[in-house]
């Protein structure tokens, strides 16, 4: 049976992270775990560090200034529920291929 709707097109991701896992200080236990992708991280990076647009953001990714707003939501809704909770967040996962920006 075939797929329904159009096919996930991979976000292009610049560089893997160098850190993988944040894990909170403080919380006794083993605390939960989020999942943030990384594509998420991606977004979040050229948004909130290299201060682009959306649409310039979502040109780097190779994906529509709507599907980049929804990994950029779902990135800080993750990110949020984590530092709320106290939740360890890692870095892992995604629909990416790497490509280095020139």
């Amino acid at each position: 049976m075939k797929p329904k709707g159009r096919p996930k097109k991979p976000r292009r991701i610049a560089k893997k992270p160098e850190i993988l896992v944040f894990s909170p200080r403080g919380r006794p236990g083993r605390p939960d775990e989020a999942e943030l992708k990384y594509e998420e991280l991606e977004a979040l990076r050229l948004i909130d560090i290299n201060n682009l647009s959306q649409i310039d953001a979502a040109k780097r990714m190779g994906i529509s200034r709507q599907s980049f707003g929804r990994v950029l939501r779902e990135a800080r809704k993750t990110i949020a529920a984590a530092l709320v909770n106290g939740k360890i967040i890692k870095i892992t996962g995604g629909w990416y291929k790497f490509d280095v920006e020139k």
